[in-house]
């Protein structure tokens, strides 16, 4: 049993990947070839936006998101410490300071209500994530940051082509990044992301920090860097695009159902009213979720733990002050979430395996 099969759907696309790929290598153009403006008016179609500009990584789109505000040395950012390292890495890439809220214990995501409470003279920037593949409150966090004139960047790195309200991810804060890693809802055969926005201004600006600040070859008015994504890989993404909407619908329903089997059994994962779900990670929680994966693991189940360790746990973060204890809902979900098998061509046999296994387990007392 695959985590993540990508080669199943390597091979139902098989025909469509390896005729985009070979156009790349008969036309030759592997740096910002055709591909790339093509797949960026696809994907800002896709998310309802003006302007699409396709990055290098994940990272690098937040990275060059800061940057673009002009964000750096003594600013600070509002972020969660319950993600993947880069949502606050990017931060200290740029010299601000990242300045941790707590997640709501259902959803994972940013707890609202908290955030005001966290804002400075200094604050320039929230940047929630939308984790696991569902948005927090956004018409909330953009009345928040309107009020204190600060920017709101999504970090949607899980969460492309889930929706709230009918908007989709990417789409409903002033830029929005998303990563195309491969494992990721929709993802290519290497390292990609992607910016989005409606301002004119920051999408000029984004797009020459993209290339070593230049506007124009030989003309950099802002530090920039190498950003670029490749055009192999945008080939990917454009073979994979016409199916990605039912991708998104496989994930729901075997979302779903997962949550319908193991609801009596543990805690499935809570979708908010006016939510889509697209289960980058389908996460349960568990009392003793070591067990429950060593359960799994000894009945050929992978599993894997998002994540272990909170961010204000790591030695890179020591300098700025957080300590155990301060963020009590990160640190509990921390100990307690397990993700199991996700993709959108689990059958139903494998996947009432995992489920008997997750009750077998807990049943014998291992939750």
């Amino acid at each position: 049993m695959q985590f993540i099969d990508l080669k199943t759907q390597y091979l139902k696309l098989k025909e469509e990947i390896d005729t985009r790929i070979h156009q790349v290598l008969d036309h030759g153009r592997f740096i910002m070839g055709p591909e790339i403006g093509e797949v960026e008016e696809q994907l800002a179609e896709y998310v309802g936006c003006k302007h699409c500009l396709t990055v290098s990584s994940g990272t690098s789109s937040l990275e060059i998101a800061l940057r673009a505000l002009d964000i750096g040395p003594g600013d600070e950012v509002i972020t969660v410490p319950f993600t993947w390292i880069s949502s606050a890495e990017v931060v200290l890439l740029v010299g601000a300071v990242p300045v941790f809220v707590d997640i709501d214990p259902k959803t994972y995501n940013i707890d609202v209500s908290q955030i005001e409470a966290k804002i400075t003279d200094r604050t320039k920037a929230i940047l929630p994530v939308s984790l696991f593949g569902q948005m927090p409150d956004y018409s909330a966090i953009n009345e928040i940051a309107q009020r204190h004139q600060l920017a709101v960047i999504e970090d949607g790195a899980q969460s492309f082509g889930a929706t709230r309200d009918g908007q989709r991810s990417c789409g409903v804060t002033p830029i929005a990044s998303t990563s195309f890693f491969p494992a990721k809802p929709l993802g290519c055969f290497g390292d990609g992301g992607a910016l989005f926005t409606d301002d004119d201004s920051l999408a000029t600006r984004m797009k020459a920090i993209r290339t070593h600040g230049g506007i124009q070859r030989h003309h950099h008015p802002y530090v920039g860097t190498n950003g670029r994504f490749d055009t192999l890989q945008a080939a990917v993404l454009l073979a994979k695009l016409p199916s990605f909407q039912w991708e998104v619908e496989q994930r729901g329903k075997i979302g779903a159902r997962y949550s319908a089997l193991l609801s009596d059994v543990c805690e499935v994962p809570h979708i908010e009213a006016g939510n889509t779900h697209v289960y980058a990670q389908y996460t349960i929680r568990l009392n003793n979720r070591d067990e429950v994966a060593a359960h799994l693991k000894a009945d050929g189940i992978p599993s894997a733990v998002y994540y272990p360790k909170c961010l204000h746990e790591q030695p890179v973060f020591e300098p700025f002050g957080s300590k155990l204890g301060d963020f009590p809902e990160s640190e509990k979900a921390s100990r307690e979430v397990l993700s199991l098998p996700m993709h959108p061509f689990l059958s139903e046999q494998d996947q009432d395996k995992v489920v008997a296994s997750v009750a077998n387990a807990v049943a014998k007392g291992a939750s």
